[in-house]
């Protein structure tokens, strides 16, 4: 389907409805401005499990996470034990950490990405992404189901599902979401942001590219979502070649 071409006015004109559109442009950076604030003045939540992760080095705490840094991010990263899909969403956000990270270590700020799967099954993937940044194990430990972004099957089957600050009847055993965490001077770990679902989007920077553009995200079927479009990144080449051979 063609796209709607929108008005074609004069460089006067174009000028104007641009200048106005600015004050919207302004109240969402001040509207974000005011909710991150809001972010940092939430309560804490003192964990007291001591959760162990398998990491390349050996087995960590979550307290070693933090490396020597006092605030820790995690994502979670969709990868079931024993399964041979690789979720697509996650591995498009996961292109963006490598930059950041680069940034947030030398600002008291470790990053690392967690997932459920044993790090035997976890390693062969990042190594084809070419991703550098710390991926660990979370399988020998209830850290996932804690963090209410994986689920037992008797909770699916039960509908004791409870994601993103609701409850509701889920049927995957992961999602994704980040975890933020702070590390006091004597050790004590807390727990001090969760965000899931669509909470994710503003780690995406090629969204924000795509929403300046006159398409926008172009999601615009059948799933009106990533999974329209994106693909694990060394998959692009492919599927434009196969595309050219059914044309021919």
């Amino acid at each position: 389907m063609a796209m709607q071409r929108n008005a074609v006015v004069s460089r006067e004109d174009w000028f104007e409805a641009h200048r106005k559109h600015l004050e919207r442009e302004k109240e969402l950076t001040r509207l974000r401005d005011c909710v991150a604030a809001e972010r940092r003045r939430l309560p804490w939540l003192k964990l007291r499990k001591d959760y162990v992760f398998e990491s390349e080095q050996g087995p960590k705490r979550l307290a070693e996470l933090f490396a020597d840094r006092s605030q820790l991010i995690v994502y979670h990263f969709m990868m079931t034990p024993g399964c041979g899909h690789r979720c697509t969403g996650c591995s498009f956000l996961a292109d963006h950490i490598d930059g950041a990270d680069q940034h947030l270590r030398h600002h008291d700020v470790s990053l690392v990405v967690v997932s459920r799967a044993p790090l035997a099954e976890i390693l062969p993937f990042k190594q084809r992404m070419g991703w550098r940044f710390d991926w660990v194990s979370s399988y020998a430990s209830d850290f996932n189901f804690d963090m209410q972004v994986s689920f037992t099957d008797r909770q699916i089957a039960s509908g004791d599902t409870i994601y993103n600050f609701e409850k509701r009847p889920l049927r995957s055993r992961d999602l994704p979401g980040t975890s933020v965490f702070y590390r006091g001077e004597n050790g004590d770990v807390f727990l001090t942001f969760m965000s899931r679902a669509r909470g994710g989007d503003p780690l995406i920077g090629a969204y924000h590219y795509l929403d300046m553009t006159p398409k926008g995200r172009d999601e615009t079927g059948p799933y009106h979502g990533l999974m329209d479009w994106v693909r694990l990144h060394d998959e692009y080449q492919e599927r434009t070649a196969d595309r050219a051979d059914c044309r021919e």
